[in-house]
């Protein structure tokens, strides 16, 4: 059972290895929604995500014979680098078993970490599985990143932490992969004050928890698809699910592409690195039609590794027409390039990237075609530019969005 008490005593074990994430006020989401925005900065972790709290009291809670016997457990990791710490404070080999698409930032961290990394499966449900096959074989003691009671526990006290900095709080938003973070932040959020309201929030591609909500009982997705790598689960908690039920108030569902214009949002306005998953919360914002209320998003992690972070911002600057590319018709003469350029600087359009066809037409006096990639304010500035390509007798072309860097 999840009671207060439980909470309570998880609350007091955790500080032992919690960083204190203080509530982080956002001007800009606050002006952009008409809420009072406040961020809960669980990247801010010691392993990056909220992941440590579970984790920790989970193992603090086993005895010590089970935890002679190794721990195991699987994890597109974050959960990974929770256990992995965990049982290296109590001195217990720790196993993980992580996708091998698992971001190589995540795996090197476990590593470092003191596991045992076992790469297995395309996705979570697949590790998952194997996992459970090698504790069984070696006697492990497997730890569920989710659908386990008590590791919900120890992921709820974040709840604590919240009514406690802000006891007014009227709406907490929390992301849902598994839904074990869900199930204890809406559990102990409800025992703290029932008219807190909590929402869940899912990727559009791997939204088992809504599915299960709809169906009334616990369903498998046929295949996940989504950015968000630590929310990627075909199947929820069955443990879990009769909490969620009771205490989560909605769920809300967000596209990959909105999880690439939060990125940006997080990373240029608050300076923070929050993974796709733990954005989810912040992508939710514009879908909750309340205003004047005092809102707390969850930011679960910031766990991304390099690559990944170079896709996002390239994309991101795409969606915010901060990088466009055009093609132009022009004559194979000498100066011509320059004319468009001279167009495109008197507009203060940047140039990122020139292509030149001569080969589109047979006749190359006639036409001849210059890709252009440009960097520009924002849709405003880019438009603005377009128009003046216009003018000069230009028929500027938008083309699909091209892979700025190579």
């Amino acid at each position: 059972m999840l009671t207060l008490e439980k909470f309570e005593e998880a609350y007091d074990i955790v500080q032992e290895v919690v960083t204190q994430t203080k509530l982080v006020k956002s001007d800009f989401l606050c002006e952009a929604t008409g809420n009072q925005v406040y961020l809960k900065p669980e990247n801010m972790q010691l392993t990056g995500a909220y992941k440590i709290r579970g984790a920790y009291y989970k193992i603090s809670t086993l005895s010590e014979e089970d935890r002679k016997k190794g721990l195991i457990t699987a994890s597109a990791g974050n959960h990974a680098q929770g256990v992995a710490y965990a049982a290296r404070q109590y001195g217990a080999k720790a196993v993980i078993v992580m996708p091998t698409g698992t971001p190589l930032v995540k795996v090197n961290r476990t590593k470092a970490l003191g596991a045992e990394v076992v790469l297995y499966g395309d996705i979570y449900d697949e590790a998952c599985n194997y996992a459970l096959e090698l504790a069984e074989k070696e006697g492990y003691t497997f730890i569920h990143p989710f659908d386990d009671l008590t590791v919900a526990t120890g992921q709820g006290t974040i709840a604590m932490e919240i009514v406690k900095e802000l006891p007014t709080v009227d709406y907490i938003l929390v992301p849902i992969g598994g839904g074990g973070l869900a199930t204890g932040v809406s559990t102990l959020a409800k025992l703290l004050n029932p008219k807190i309201r909590v929402i869940g929030v899912e990727p559009a591609g791997a939204n088992c928890m809504q599915e299960s909500l709809k169906a009334g009982h616990v369903v498998t997705l046929p295949n996940v698809d989504t950015i968000a790598d630590g929310t990627a689960v075909k199947t929820p908690g069955s443990n879990i699910f009769p909490y969620i039920r009771e205490n989560l108030d909605d769920i809300i569902t967000v596209e990959d592409s909105e999880l690439i214009v939060a990125y940006l949002d997080i990373l240029e306005n608050h300076k923070m690195l929050v993974e796709n998953s733990g954005l989810l919360t912040v992508a939710a914002l514009k879908h909750l039609d309340v205003k004047d209320k005092k809102i707390v998003a969850i930011l679960s992690g910031g766990n991304m590794d390099v690559i990944t972070m170079a896709s996002v911002i390239q994309h991101g600057l795409i969606a915010r027409d901060r990088i466009f590319t055009v093609s132009v018709l022009l004559p194979d003469k000498p100066g011509e390039l320059v004319r468009v350029s001279q167009v495109i600087a008197e507009e203060k359009g940047n140039i990122i990237r020139l292509e030149h066809n001569q080969f589109v037409s047979i006749n190359r006096n006639s036409a001849v075609e210059l890709v252009i990639t440009i960097e520009a304010f924002g849709t405003q500035h880019k438009n603005e530019i377009l128009g003046a390509l216009k003018a000069h007798g230009y028929n500027p072309k938008l083309e699909t969005s091209k892979n700025i860097y190579n």
